[in-house]
């Protein structure tokens, strides 16, 4: 029988603040002039698989989410394109699809109509406003980066996933269709052939999350059931130890449930824990009460949110080293990177002398959202420069600007007076 949830069981100076760009990325001096300048309008576009901010699973949603909204306190206007509901300051949401397609997560057809609905959506309000950048988180969305440069709008992506193998492929024959922003050092250094503008680390707003010192007896997995996030590593330290594993992530995907039944279910004991898939709440509560969050990767993590996530809670991390781990985890005061498996129960046992406040002020001065505005916007007006793409070449001033609100595909016009976009695209029965 798998172990089941049970509420009783659940019952060092911080580094110095990075600079949101990449140490690669010396500002020139017109830069800091950079926030003087009039404000931007910026198409953001998400995947069509979650709602932002994501309601469960969803890591690049929940970037995103706090992303808009830093951009709108800086005085901007964002235009969201994505799928769900809206969920955040962003001037104006389009849902090009009438529900979010969370089951389909690994099918690349979505993907790639998604692609198809965001680019007829952006032609037609560029027929009326001007959009000075788009913004793309997606995969299949950046092969739209040459037809928006004929509108004269430049397109920035960030890359939330690999950059090596296909993935590399990929992003190098778009050349310089797309400006690439990585959300750690260790993404450039993988592939620093790639037209890479800048860096901006993921970030959080600190306040959205509780601050708990007092943990529980369990140490906590949260992630997806794979070889590259490793939870059958996670629960063997657990038991070297004592410690009762929970493990709560996703695990919907046929390869996820292979994985789950090869190499945890076997693994499990009756004091482990698998919780499924945890909400907003759930995910707050599991990481602030927990021990320490346990982190083996096995691949070259891009940046892992859920370490951040952890820590503003005031849990220390228990992490392999691999990827940006090294970039996000103080080790020895936020928490302990280790060179081998077998050194993962030793720290297991050490990080629970650790200050929880002290895992919390590093993210206060590292990791929060007013970073990602900040960092964002200097990525952005450096592409302007660069490109040197007019920001004021057509007369909008009769122009009324939309309302706040959304659009759901099926309507009359995304735009007053725009051609009608009517989702009905060959092949969506979503």
């Amino acid at each position: 029988m798998s172990p089941q949830f049970s509420a009783s069981r659940l019952n060092r100076p911080s580094a110095a603040v990075p600079s949101p760009l990449s140490p690669f990325d010396k500002p020139a001096v017109g830069e800091i002039l950079a926030d003087a300048r009039a404000p931007l309008h910026i198409a953001m576009v998400v995947p069509p698989y979650f709602d932002v901010p994501p309601k469960a699973y969803g890591g690049v949603e929940a970037v995103v989410a706090d992303l808009v909204d830093a951009l709108v306190d800086r005085g901007h206007r964002v235009t969201l394109l994505g799928a769900g509901e809206p969920g955040t300051k962003a001037t104006r949401f389009v849902s090009v699809w009438d529900e979010i397609q969370a089951e389909r997560l690994g099918d690349p057809f979505p993907e790639v109509l998604h692609a198809l609905k965001i680019r007829r959506v952006l032609e037609d309000i560029a027929a009326r406003d001007r959009i000075d950048i788009v913004h793309d988180h997606t995969f299949a969305g950046p092969m739209n980066a040459a037809f928006y440069r004929d509108l004269n709008v430049p397109t920035v992506i960030t890359v939330h996933g690999p950059v090596d193998g296909d993935c590399h492929t990929y992003y190098s024959e778009l050349r310089d269709d797309v400006a690439m922003i990585a959300i750690s050092d260790r993404q450039r250094e993988i592939a620093p052939d790639l037209s890479w503008v800048g860096r901006v680390h993921n970030a959080l707003r600190v306040d959205d999350w509780p601050f708990q010192p007092q943990k529980k007896d369990y140490a906590l997995f949260l992630g997806r059931y794979n070889h590259c996030k490793a939870p059958h590593l996670a629960l063997q330290a657990a038991h070297a130890v004592g410690m009762p594993l929970v493990l709560a992530g996703k695990c919907s995907e046929p390869p996820e449930k292979a994985y789950f039944e090869q190499a945890v279910r076997p693994l499990l004991t009756e004091v482990d824990v698998v919780f499924g898939m945890a909400d907003a709440n759930d995910k707050r509560k599991l990481l602030s009460e927990a021990r320490c969050l346990l982190f083996p990767v096995q691949w070259e993590e891009p940046f892992g949110m859920v370490m951040i996530e952890a820590m503003v809670c005031g849990t220390p991390v228990v992490a392999l080293r691999g990827g940006a781990v090294s970039e996000v985890i103080v080790d020895g005061v936020t928490g302990r990177i280790c060179d081998d498996p077998a050194e993962l129960p030793a720290a297991i046992r050490e990080v629970q002398t650790y200050d929880p406040q002290a895992c919390r002020d590093h993210v206060v001065a590292n990791f929060g959202a007013d970073t990602l505005g900040r960092g964002y916007e200097q990525c952005y007006r450096r592409v302007l420069r660069q490109q040197r793409v007019p920001q004021s070449t057509r007369d909008f001033t009769a122009f009324t600007p939309w309302p706040v609100g959304i659009v759901q595909p099926g309507s009359s016009s995304v735009v007053p007076g725009a051609p009608a976009f009517t989702g009905g695209m060959a092949g969506d029965s979503a």
